[in-house]
């Protein structure tokens, strides 16, 4: 599937439900959904299962994340009866880390910390992403500055697969209301100023004015803090 203007008009101008069944017509089963059961990922495992559009649920268990983050795992299989494959850092790789640098070597600096992120969520990615088609994401260009250029549907040089971002253009009061509206299950962390929540010992709530993903290592000073899932490559 090449990305012409046309077909990125196309998903610009169609509803995600039909975005989302013209994507399986073309690739059939060959498509994934990530999801770490944030406010986004909610929202699409919601529009996936009331549609009853066939593409596979993954989540990266780190092993670090929070007990709300389970706990809303939980809440979201009993909800809707999806089956979320997980996928965990490979245990080789986590226990050398760990033992040369110890287990909270990431707050020592950023080095540490995109090894510790590359051990627990890209490897494990790479692998839940290999041989697929195309990948759906909750991104959306309101989480940062980087992301307000990206295009709805890309090509992902990295993982060699198309990307589709269905919730790209919706605003944070949108994706709250539909969330609403829909008395979707979610991570109780976002009443209490958890905006991106990732594993537990990396992520806190931001104060009022931070920017959306200041409370990601937040220790880091640097504006464009990334752990690599969403690397372009061309």
């Amino acid at each position: 599937m090449v990305i012409t203007a046309d077909i990125l008009n196309r998903f610009n101008g169609e509803s995600i439900e039909e975005n989302l069944h013209y994507l399986v017509e073309v690739f059939g089963d060959d498509g994934v959904f990530s999801t770490s059961f944030g406010l986004e990922d909610q929202a699409i495992t919601h529009i996936l299962s009331t549609g009853h559009i066939p593409v596979s649920v993954f989540t990266l268990d780190t092993g670090r994340l929070f007990p709300e983050a389970y706990s809303t795992w939980s809440s979201t299989i009993n909800r809707y009866g999806v089956n979320i494959s997980a996928y965990y850092p490979r245990e080789a790789d986590l226990q050398s880390y760990i033992t040369e640098k110890g287990p909270n070597a990431f707050y020592e600096s950023v080095e540490n910390r995109k090894s510790c992120c590359h051990i627990r969520k890209v490897e494990p990615l790479q692998r839940a992403l290999n041989g697929k088609k195309f990948w759906i994401t909750g991104i959306r260009a309101a989480q940062s500055p980087d992301r307000k250029g990206m295009p709805i549907l890309e090509w992902d040089g990295a993982n060699q697969l198309i990307k589709y971002h269905p919730l790209l253009h919706w605003s944070d009061e949108e994706l709250k209301a539909f969330i609403q509206q829909h008395n979707i299950p979610y991570n109780p962390l976002h009443d209490k100023g958890f905006v991106s929540i990732g594993c537990g010992p990396c992520t806190r709530a931001i104060r009022e004015g931070e920017d959306f993903r200041a409370g990601r290592w937040w220790w880091e000073d640097n504006s464009k803090k990334e752990c690599g899932l969403h690397f372009k490559a061309v």
